[in-house]
């Protein structure tokens, strides 16, 4: 590509790679063949040698379960980066990926990434800036550009979103009425009556009005005397005791 859009890709990069012939890498992957500015973006050349190796960066912006969150490229002596990942062979002929430099890669879960790198560029001239990028390191005299942007994530649906957003306060249990042990319901769904069912339960009129007078009642040989009754028949003058004290 002699030209870089502007345009942001409608979807981050899944997986990077190295093929050791541009027509020969993987279905539904890029090659970045050319610089920005048409020349070959051949990452095994050497300044001095021709050789026949070639090695050439590709990706892919296939959907899956990881993106790619970020791009190294490092000197051959540097240790690798805390979760990165070492791109060691091509993925078409299976030899060694890089000399004197190495590029690794960092992978994240789609769902965890925040960020993601959406395209990569190799610019044949170290000093010129790629608009929205960002220079991840140089390789043959040439630097490799990243462009990172933000990874939307999915929307929760509707029915989701209203379950976990919703502020009703929660459904207070329904209280259940008590019934006497001997009356209730010995299986679910028996329907059988009772002697008690459909008894009408009323107070009798004799309690509407109060007598007007305490009367003895006899119940089951218990007399119920009035407050005079009862004075009279356990009535103490405690005379003797009186006597003794004085």
């Amino acid at each position: 590509m002699s030209e870089v859009s502007s345009q942001l890709p409608a979807e981050p990069i899944s997986v990077v790679g190295v093929v050791a012939s541009a027509s020969k890498a993987p279905e539904d992957y890029y090659v970045v063949a050319q610089t920005t500015d048409g020349s070959d973006a051949d990452l095994w050349k050497d300044g001095l040698f021709k050789s026949k190796v070639t090695r050439y960066l590709c990706f892919t912006r296939k959907t899956g379960p990881d993106v790619v969150v970020d791009v190294k490229v490092i000197d051959i002596r540097d240790a690798l980066p805390e979760g990165f990942t070492l791109v060691e062979e091509t993925m078409d002929s299976k030899e060694t990926a890089m000399r004197k430099r190495r590029l690794c890669v960092k992978i994240s879960p789609r769902a965890a990434a925040k960020t993601a790198v959406y395209d990569i560029q190799i610019v044949a001239k170290s000093k010129y800036h790629l608009v929205n990028y960002t220079c991840i390191g140089e390789i043959n005299s040439m630097g490799m550009w990243c462009r990172i942007a933000n990874v939307p994530q999915p929307e929760l649906s509707k029915e989701t979103s209203t379950t976990v957003n919703s502020d009703a306060p929660p459904r207070a249990p329904s209280r259940k009425t008590t019934r006497r042990p001997d009356f209730e319901n010995q299986h679910s769904g028996n329907n059988t009556m009772t002697a008690l069912d459909d008894v009408p339960f009323m107070v009798s009129e004799k309690f509407f009005e109060k007598p007007r007078e305490m009367q003895q009642v006899n119940l089951m040989g218990i007399t119920i005397k009035s407050l005079a009754e009862i004075e009279e028949e356990f009535y103490y003058s405690f005379s003797t005791e009186r006597s003794v004290a004085v």
